[in-house]
């Protein structure tokens, strides 16, 4: 343990943030470390519980008391050591998970955790600086060949264990560039691309292999990858959309969040118009926009709108606002129901909750406004929350631009799986375990949101560790990567 009285002693204090004014103006990330005595300062903070809480918060389980008492101690270098031991890539939760582990911490009984999200970051941003983060090429080589498709998050740490492991590893890509939903999918005031380029030349560097414009299942036949590999990952993203009936849905100007968010990466990387819109541009400049759906996809589109110069944002919840804190007696260590409101939203956003869209209204083939009403939530003899909607509570919402964000249904069940003949669960995703994670296929595996459904950038990290693990004990008989 770190400071024993550090807890007692040290308040909180999070990384500071631009103002709003200042971050609209730019789509760099807006977030600032802390000094390093601060986040040494913080690190002491940490309990060192009997039972860290923190521990079972965490996806990846990272061992997050002993590097706190790393960083206390001014010990970075190991605390990076540490941090890798269970993370691929702690740069990226360190910017865009949402920190369950935060949720667990002892000291959130508080409500002043540990800043564990920000001591994460900053020691795998130093570990860059200072030169520390290095490839780590394996010192043999097992002739096994590998083939992982999909590079987001759990692709490349499935890629980057086995490749470590000695493994001859390629990863098939349908984009033109590596990176998957952290490159298309989070925009760059969250997670700055270049952030993704580092780690590519480092795994390249270990032997891996990367193949983008190679859309499996449709320019690239997954029979000849198979025949030609000992083992296939499938580490695809859900990317089905859920749809939302709008008659006449024909109107013009209403778009899923992909789309939008997508284009407007493209452009920041430096793709002509032509090629960031290929079907036509999207824009929210100088429009009423309005987001339907509350997570993290629709406040990526509220920031996303924002910095394009939309004239408004509105924000729609079907569910009905959560308290404002909850109760810890209840909830703690678990991921607690309460409002939170995101640094995008902070930028500018009406946010409405309890609220069904029914109709879409427009002119000329064009959005104009959208007819929505309000819902009571009830609790029916089930237990299970029932909507009703509330008489005479129709009103119009005027609407130049409707970015649907309201969650993905699973992985698109044509091309790739369709050719994979998989067995598929109840909700439409790949159906493997979290033991072995092979599918109804010999020599197929399946990892990440492909498989569980749409879930964090943590949790795909952490279903890519633990395949590579199973991939790699298949091939070999046993395994030294971590589970």
């Amino acid at each position: 343990m770190g400071s024993t009285t550090g807890f007692l002693e040290i308040e909180r204090r999070e990384r500071p943030y631009d103002p709003p004014t200042a971050r609209l103006k730019t789509w760099r990330e807006f977030v600032h470390p802390l000094p390093a005595p601060e986040a040494e300062r913080q690190a002491g903070r940490c309990m060192s519980c009997g039972v860290p809480f923190c521990h079972t918060g965490c996806p990846v389980n990272n061992l997050i008391p002993d590097w706190n008492d790393l960083v206390y101690r001014r010990e970075w270098r190991e605390a990076l050591e540490t941090l890798h031991s269970t993370n691929n890539f702690p740069e990226f939760t360190g910017r865009v998970c949402p920190a369950p582990c935060e949720a667990a911490c002892t000291l959130n009984i508080d409500e002043a955790p540990v800043t564990i999200k920000t001591i994460e970051c900053q020691i795998v941003d130093r570990g860059w600086e200072e030169g520390w983060i290095v490839p780590q090429p394996p010192k043999v080589r097992t002739g096994r060949r590998v083939a992982v498709v999909g590079s987001g998050p759990a692709g490349l740490a499935c890629a980057q264990q086995l490749a470590r492991a000695g493994h001859e590893v390629t990863v098939f890509e349908k984009n033109d560039r590596i990176g998957g939903l952290l490159r298309y999918g989070i925009p760059d005031f969250k997670m700055e691309k270049r952030l993704i380029d580092r780690r590519l030349e480092q795994m390249e560097a270990e032997g891996v292999r990367f193949r983008p414009n190679s859309h499996v299942g449709r320019d690239v036949s997954l029979e000849k990858i198979a025949a030609a590999h000992d083992a296939v990952v499938l580490a695809g993203g859900a990317e089905w959309p859920r749809d939302l009936e709008l008659p006449p849905h024909g109107l013009s100007g209403i778009h899923f969040a992909m789309e939008f968010l997508t284009q407007q990466n493209r452009r920041l990387a430096g793709d002509p118009e032509a090629v960031a819109a290929p079907t036509g541009t999207i824009s929210a400049e100088g429009k009423h926009v309005v987001v339907i759906g509350g997570g993290d996809t629709g406040s990526d589109c509220i920031g996303t709108s924002n910095r394009q110069g939309a004239a408004s944002v509105t924000q729609l919840e079907i569910m009905p606002q959560p308290p404002a804190r909850e109760n810890k007696a209840l909830t703690w260590p678990d991921w607690p129901l309460k409002l939170r409101t995101s640094s995008s939203q902070e930028e500018g956003c009406e946010r409405d909750f309890a609220v069904a869209t029914r109709q879409a209204l427009g002119r000329d083939g064009r959005i104009e406004a959208l007819e929505c009403a309000r819902l009571e939530w009830t609790s029916g003899p089930d237990g299970r929350l029932r909507m009703t909607e509330i008489p005479d509570s129709r009103f119009e919402l005027k609407a130049d631009l409707v970015l649907l964000a309201m969650g993905f249904l699973g992985p698109h069940h044509d091309g790739l799986l369709e050719e994979a003949r998989v067995a598929l669960d109840p909700r439409g995703n790949v159906s493997a375990n979290t033991e072995d994670y092979r599918t109804s296929r010999r020599n197929v595996f399946a990892c990440g949101d492909m498989r569980r459904g749409q879930s964090l950038v943590v949790w795909a990290i952490r279903e890519g560790r633990q395949c590579a693990r199973a991939v790699d004990e298949q091939l070999m008989g046993t395994s030294d990567l971590p589970g």
